[in-house]
């Protein structure tokens, strides 16, 4: 009798379920997620942006890079010919200085960063807009973004998504 009473509960939770399950034949797609952060158009526009935000920034630590390599070389040439004090002199220059450089070059690394997850971030966004809308549009069941072994280009709507970003209309 515990038998029969626990198998009804089962039945109606199965049946629940199979009548949930996707019906054979659903229209699948997939996105290269990947393509669309190098090659849609706000993702160019981004990098182009955050190139720019970044290139002063850029510069003068190439400048230092170059300071501090003519320092080393002007001890190298030169250390011998100083007296003692002035050797020690120029050294803690050059360790003040590739200190600094270090100290700058670690924010410019965060910072950069920071930057480019932000503009990555808004893109994602909106590439999630648009894959949602295709998806309406053209009545799909499930569309996937993340990289699996083979994808089919049947099912591959990457280039409607790259199109759509960049406001053109998505071919069918």
């Amino acid at each position: 009798m515990k038998t029969a009473i626990l198998a009804i509960p089962l039945a109606l939770v199965m049946s629940s379920a199979l009548a949930q399950a996707p019906q054979p034949g659903g229209k699948f797609g997939f996105v290269h997620t990947e393509r669309i952060l190098r090659d849609s158009a706000p993702a160019v526009r981004a990098q182009k942006q955050i190139e720019g935000e970044f290139q002063k920034r850029d510069r003068e630590l190439a400048g230092i890079a170059d300071q501090l390599k003519r320092m080393q070389e002007d001890l190298e040439k030169n250390g011998m010919t100083l007296s003692e004090s002035q050797r020690r002199t120029k050294e803690r220059e050059f360790g003040d200085l590739n200190r600094e450089f270090q100290r700058k070059q670690r924010e410019f690394r965060e910072d950069l960063n920071q930057r480019r997850n932000q503009e990555l971030a808004r893109v994602v966004e909106q590439a999630n807009s648009v894959i949602r809308q295709i998806a309406e549009q053209e009545k799909f069941d499930i569309i996937f973004q993340e990289m699996p072994a083979y994808v089919s280009p049947r099912i591959d709507i990457t280039d409607k998504v790259i199109k759509a970003l960049e406001g053109k209309p998505p071919s069918k």
